[in-house]
């Protein structure tokens, strides 16, 4: 067991898998991997991010006239991608999946709940009207129990899943990319999110069968 590694599982939430209100390509597949991975009780520290919006988010595509889905928008001074209603607090779509046993996780981290901001990595909030980008508090919480190292796996590769591995360097973390348990929005982003993450210094470990 790795003490001083935490996994960080991001918004593993049936509405980013097929069927869902924002499906990732291939969202399901993850599921079976990131069970019996908890199940190999590796990781001394679990955390699970959930997105969790409030019904009408700013991010909702249909709360902006004339706009649809994944377009974007300036918002606060930086981009925002609109989407459709997605992981709205306390319907099905916004659980984390019935699948996997989650009762093993030291936290499960609420993200987006702000009406007006959008939150995409486990670690801040996106940038507010104050033009800042909140803490999530989760930087704290790791380094009281001694963390220096992460590795993430989720929903979706190419943007919680990014940014959380993104911010987790900038905080000060060794951080890793469980590829095989990640999928992205679209598969056309896997070869700008490799280069991302390489540029970063972020480890790409591209099996979890590597871990031990």
């Amino acid at each position: 067991m790795q003490a001083k590694a935490a996994l960080i599982l991001v918004d593993v939430q049936p509405d980013f898998m097929p069927g869902g209100a924002l499906a990732c390509h291939e969202g399901d597949a993850i599921v079976p991997g990131i069970d019996k991975l908890l199940n190999r009780q590796l990781f001394m520290h679990k955390v699970a991010t959930q997105d969790w919006h409030p019904r009408g988010h700013i991010s909702f595509a249909r709360m902006h006239t004339g706009r649809q889905p994944f377009q974007q928008i300036p918002l606060y001074g930086h981009p925002q991608t609109l989407w459709p209603d997605h992981c709205v607090q306390g319907t099905p779509g916004a659980a984390l999946h019935p699948d996997v046993d989650w009762t093993s996780m030291d936290l499960i981290l609420r993200k987006g709940s702000r009406p007006d901001v959008d939150s995409y990595s486990g670690f801040h909030e996106n940038h507010g009207p104050d033009g800042t980008r909140p803490s999530t508090g989760l930087a704290g919480w790791l380094r009281e129990r001694g963390v220096d190292e992460v590795y993430v796996a989720g929903l979706a590769r190419d943007v919680c899943v990014l940014w959380t591995v993104q911010d987790a360097v900038a905080a000060g973390f060794r951080a890793h990319l469980l590829w095989d348990l990640t999928r992205p929005v679209t598969p056309d982003t896997d070869a700008a999110t490799r280069a991302t993450l390489k540029a970063a210094g972020i480890g790409i470990v591209e099996s979890v069968s590597d871990l031990h």
